[in-house]
C-alpha cells in the first residue's frame, strides 16, 4: 500500500469572517529561521486593506451594540478554542522561532490567559472608566465610555501570538472592530488565529486578519478615512512609524505609538471615546439635559 501525502494547509487572509486570497492573486514564502520553508502566505495589497477597513465598519456598529456580558462570551469562547488547538499554535510558533513546541506551549498558554482576561473586562469598563462628574450646578453630569470605531494594527513581528492578541483584544473587548497586519515574517500563528475567531461566533467583520509586508500595508492604513485608530506597536522602523504617524494625523486618527507601555486598562481607555450627559437635577426624565 503506497504511503498517504499529506494534505498541506493553505494560509490565507481572513477577511469579513471569510478566507479570502489576495485579490492580487500574489503570495510569499514563510521560512524558519535557517532558511527551510513551511509556507505560502498571502502578499495582500491595498485592495486587501479597502475590502477589510469596510467588512470592519460594517461590523463594527452591531459589535459595539451588543451586550457586554455577550462580547465577553465570545472572546471566552476565543480562548477556549484557541486552548482546544494550543498543540498546533505551539507547533506553528515553534517552526517560526527555530525552536521545540515544548518550548512554546507556554506563549500559548499566555496568550489565553490574556484572551480570558480581556473577556472579564468587557461587562466592567462602563463602571471602571465611566461615571458621574462633580460639577457646580443643579445638575447632573455623567460620562459614558464608547468605543472609537474601527482600528488598524500593525501586530509585533517577533511576537506573533501573545503581541497579536494583546493589540486586538482590548480593541474588540470595547466594541472596536479591528483590521490588523500580521508579522510580516511570522504570519502564520496570526493566521491559524483567524480560523479560532470565525469559530469562537465573533461575527466576521470584528477582526480582519491581512498578511504581507508591512511598509506597503500600513501606509494605506493610516492614510484611509474611514480607520478611526492606528496602532503602530508593530512598526520596528523608526522613520516608517514618523511616516505612518504623520500620515494618520490627516485623518485625526488616535495613534497608539510604537513601544507604548501601559497595564490592561491603558489598552482599553486607548480605543474608546467619552459621552458627556448632563441633565438638570430635579426634573422629570426626559425633560431637559443635552451633550
Amino acid at each position: 500500500m503506497s504511503e498517504r501525502l499529506r494534505v498541506k494547509k493553505t494560509y490565507k487572509l481572513y477577511v469579513g469572517g471569510k478566507f479570502p486570497r489576495s485579490e492580487s492573486g500574489r503570495s510569499y514564502p514563510v521560512t524558519t529561521p535557517d532558511g527551510t520553508e513551511l509556507a505560502n502566505a498571502a502578499l495582500a495589497s491595498r485592495k486587501d486593506v479597502r475590502d477589510a477597513v469596510a467588512a470592519a465598519r460594517k461590523a463594527q456598529g452591531p459589535w459595539a451594540a451588543q451586550n457586554a456580558y455577550l462580547r465577553g462570551q465570545i472572546l471566552y469562547r476565543a480562548a477556549e478554542m484557541l486552548e482546544g488547538r494550543s498543540g498546533q499554535f505551539a507547533a506553528e510558533l515553534a517552526e517560526a522561532a527555530g525552536a521545540e513546541a515544548r518550548e512554546t506551549l507556554g506563549t500559548v498558554e499566555e496568550a489565553i490567559d490574556r484572551l480570558v482576561h480581556y473577556a472579564g473586562w468587557t461587562d466592567k469598563v462602563a463602571s471602571v472608566l465611566g461615571g458621574a462628574n462633580p460639577v457646580s450646578g443643579p445638575y447632573f453630569n455623567h460620562s459614558k465610555p464608547e468605543p472609537l470605531g474601527v482600528v488598524g494594527v500593525v501586530a509585533p513581528q517577533d511576537d506573533p501570538l501573545v503581541g497579536l492578541v494583546e493589540a486586538l483584544a482590548p480593541a474588540i473587548a470595547t466594541g472596536n472592530a479591528v483590521v490588523v497586519v500580521a508579522s510580516g515574517t511570522r504570519p502564520l500563528p496570526a493566521l491559524s488565529f483567524g480560523e479560532v475567531l470565525a469559530t469562537s461566533d465573533l461575527p466576521g467583520g470584528v477582526v480582519n486578519v491581512l498578511s504581507g509586508k508591512v511598509a506597503e500595508l500600513a501606509p494605506w492604513l493610516a492614510s484611509h478615512a474611514d480607520l478611526n485608530g492606528l496602532d503602530l506597536c508593530g512598526v520596528e522602523d523608526a522613520d516608517l512609524a514618523a511616516e505612518l504617524e504623520a500620515e494618520a494625523a490627516g485623518t485625526l486618527k488616535v495613534v497608539r505609538r510604537p513601544g507604548g507601555s501601559g497595564g490592561p486598562l491603558d489598552l482599553l481607555r486607548q480605543w474608546i471615546e467619552y459621552k458627556t450627559v448632563w441633565h438638570p437635577a430635579g426634573m422629570a426624565a426626559g425633560v431637559g439635559g443635552g451633550y
